[in-house]
């Protein structure tokens, strides 16, 4: 999979293609995204995305859904593409998890607003909350979504402070949820090659 900083119908493989470098590296993507999914306290799991993780979505998506034609091609790069972050910010699929329906229900009503409430605490730095669901709301008034999709907007100054190794927090300051937690070296290394 070439990583080309833009996602053209002419960037992705074909069907063909793709299904000869699944088999070979498969792995190696879900391993990429693991390292770039932080667990916020029990039941918030933030997977952050990058260009690999958005081509490998799109991809999947063409060969479940077996299209070949431009107009569906553009429609996949369309839906996902936006969730690759450009230069100053991270972008990630915030995952509400509970196992039990019941349990999710009730957490779910307990937590609307929650993705408003995440952020990212860079070192020397003041929060930077989430800015969520630009592409359509996804709570109601009895409940928030079990998906969000946030980006953390940075300044130039807290990028170059993320580059340089500055410690950083990930949390959320909800009432009903309330976690923080520093982000591995790790995944902070994967997160840091996201900004210019």
């Amino acid at each position: 999979m070439q990583l080309t900083g833009h996602i053209t119908p002419e960037s992705l493989m074909t069907l063909e293609a793709y299904s000869k470098y699944r088999k070979a590296h498969k792995a190696d993507v879900l391993a990429h995204r693991k390292l770039r999914s932080v667990m916020l306290g029990e039941h918030v799991n933030v997977q952050f995305e990058s260009e690999m993780t958005i081509r490998y979505q799109i991809q999947e998506m063409l060969r479940i859904e077996k299209i070949f034609e431009e107009e569906g091609i553009q429609d996949e790069i369309d839906a996902y593409a936006p969730l690759v972050p450009d230069g100053s910010n991270w972008k990630a699929t915030m995952l509400i998890e509970y196992i039990d329906i019941n349990e999710r229900k009730r957490e779910l009503a307990r937590l609307i607003g929650i993705e408003d409430r995440m952020f990212v605490e860079v070192e020397g730095h003041e929060r930077v909350y989430a800015i969520a669901d630009e592409d359509l709301d996804r709570e109601t008034e009895e409940k928030t979504s079990a998906v969000h999709f946030v980006r953390f907007e940075f300044s130039p100054a807290t990028c170059a402070a993320i580059r340089a190794g500055a410690a950083v927090k990930l949390g959320c300051d909800h009432p009903n949820y309330p976690a923080h937690l520093q982000i591995s070296a790790e995944t902070l290394a994967s997160l840091a090659g996201d900004l210019r």
